[in-house]
């Protein structure tokens, strides 16, 4: 399966390489090789960016912080981390332009879907920032929902393991991998792919979901390619 357009989600703890903390310039740099490569070669790419690597707005609660303040802290998080994605990117002679869901002019662009489709149809790299926008609601959520808003053809989840487990293989070492999936057993069996909001709005959306390991280079080329790589959830 090729892809016209994707959306790609990004943990902030990619962006710490194997620490899963601060910034890891080589990690950023890899990510960023394989994006460029892939826009040269004709697939728009939407970003949404965690934030993770630097603050968490639940672990804040934990220290005593309000839970709104704590997900706002995290949100500048993870404008943090698409500003330097987007340096990265630039540096491989390919636009990269950092959207926010509140506005922060001129630190990014206020988010508008026209803009960003704008963007990606004139061989630039969107990415998304801030989340939603709302406390309560995960990057996950945000990522599902600029997948639906741009009309990608999949959401892409770039994680740490290689699919989907039917139990964590990182604890069991007996765990079995899927190679493809529907909503529904998923659903059943309780599979962690994303979180229920951001889950539930793709598959009453029809937006199938391919989650893989980012952190092998490489990987994103050959899923872009069309190889088979990890896990892709669909309707049937």
């Amino acid at each position: 399966m090729k892809f016209k357009r994707v959306l790609l989600k990004l943990s902030g703890e990619s962006m710490g390489g194997s620490k899963g903390a601060g910034f890891d310039s080589d990690a950023i740099r890899a990510y960023a090789e394989e994006i460029a490569k892939a826009v040269k070669d004709g697939t728009q790419i939407g970003i949404v960016v965690g934030g993770g690597n630097i603050f968490r707005g639940v672990t804040g609660t934990k220290t005593g912080l309000d839970r709104v303040k704590g997900d706002q802290m995290g949100m500048l998080a993870t404008v943090i981390n698409g500003m330097a994605l987007a340096q990265f990117i630039k540096d491989k002679w390919v636009n990269a332009e950092v959207f926010t869901a509140l506005p922060m002019e001129p630190v990014a662009r206020y988010y508008s879907k026209e803009k960003a489709i704008e963007v990606l149809e004139n061989g630039g790299v969107a990415i998304f920032t801030a989340g939603t926008g709302n406390p309560y609601f995960t990057t996950d959520s945000a990522a599902a929902l600029r997948a639906c808003e741009i009309e990608a053809d999949a959401l892409l989840k770039g994680t740490r393991v290689d699919g989907v487990y039917d139990s964590d293989p990182e604890k069991n070492p007996k765990a079995k991998k899927y190679d493809t999936l529907t909503f529904d057993k998923a659903l059943a069996d309780n599979l962690k792919v994303m979180d229920q909001t951001a889950f539930a709005m793709c598959k009453e959306s029809d937006m199938p979901i391919i989650v893989f390991d980012i952190k092998t280079h490489g990987n994103l080329t050959k899923l872009l390619e069309g190889e088979k790589i990890g896990t892709i959830v669909t309707m049937k």
